[in-house]
């Protein structure tokens, strides 16, 4: 694909999530590192992407709203991680959609407490006063009390932290509500936007049948024609962690069902410091037309 007209990040993450730049940070990396369009891409909330506008997008850089939705698995998939969908031009202010985002919300509110009260059983002093002064975060997530935990003592950096402590089947595991995937997809359509599945790669290893390439298989497909069904519109194929094999792959599978193709760098900061914004760790190259066929989608409908 013809990248003469720059490169794009489509999967960014500010200080409204769980990233370590403020949106307007955000806008101004993008600007200096040459990239032509991006957008913000926040768990479970719109806060960033309207802030991001708030603050007004350099000329020279084009932007779209973005979400990045915890969904759960549709039923014949059920798992007990996350089904990642990105929503790409959406309306951040529509009620039906803020709505969803609170219940969304609340759940985690609740949930941080359990967490907490798992560290404390462990001998681990934590609250959530202590996790927001160490982190400087109001809205608490899992990769803040990670933070909190190296900045403690307690693990030597954030994936020792979710390794030993906080990641599924850990000591201080606590699972959270997750809005269903097809009401995930609907809400994204409802609000003008369009529904795409995140990383693929990413996704339970139970999803992929043996494959020497580490291609996915004829379960993942039927996955994915489930969401289809639903109204998924698109595949993020260009990815930090997808070989070039699985990229095409996933490009290939997208052309098949009609879908967009679209890619990002899953930019969290300091969070994950390997990944760079717009090249990921400096082999990924998403090009401009992408955002192009993108954007016409969003406007042709």
């Amino acid at each position: 694909m013809d990248c003469s007209f720059g490169k794009i990040d489509l999967h960014i993450h500010s200080t409204f999530s769980d990233g370590s730049l403020h949106p307007a940070q955000i806008l101004e990396d993008a600007v200096k590192k040459g990239l032509s369009a991006i957008s913000i891409t926040d768990h479970d909330t719109v806060s960033g992407a309207l802030q991001a506008l708030c603050h007004g997008i350099p000329e020279t850089l084009e932007f779209i709203a973005g979400i990045e939705i915890s969904a759960a698995y549709p039923p014949p998939f059920e798992n007990s991680g996350s089904l990642h969908i990105l929503g790409y031009g959406i309306d951040p202010e529509h009620p039906e959609l803020s709505r969803m985002l609170e219940k969304q919300r609340s759940a985690r509110s609740g949930r941080n407490p359990l967490i907490l009260e798992k560290l404390n059983d462990m001998g681990i002093p934590a609250d959530l006063a202590a996790v927001a002064a160490a982190t400087g975060k109001k809205d608490i997530a899992r990769p803040h009390i990670a933070d909190f935990l190296v900045k403690s003592g307690y693990a030597t950096d954030i994936d020792d932290a979710f390794d030993r402590f906080l990641g599924r089947g850990k000591p201080a595991y606590v699972d959270k509500y997750r809005i269903p995937a097809e009401d995930a997809i609907r809400l994204i359509r409802a609000t003008g936007g369009i529904a795409v599945l995140a990383h693929p790669m990413l996704l339970s290893g139970a999803l992929f049948d043996e494959n020497p390439e580490g291609l996915p298989g004829k379960r993942f497909e039927s996955l994915l024609d489930t969401l289809v069904s639903y109204g998924l519109g698109g595949i993020e194929a260009y990815y930090p962690g997808h070989t070039p094999a699985q990229a095409s792959f996933l490009t290939e599978t997208a052309g098949k069902r009609g879908l967009l193709v679209t890619g990002g760098t899953d930019f969290h900061g300091d969070i994950n410091p390997d990944i760079e914004m717009g090249t990921g760790r400096g082999d990924l190259a998403v090009p401009y037309d992408i955002y192009q066929t993108l954007k016409n989608a969003l406007v042709h409908g």
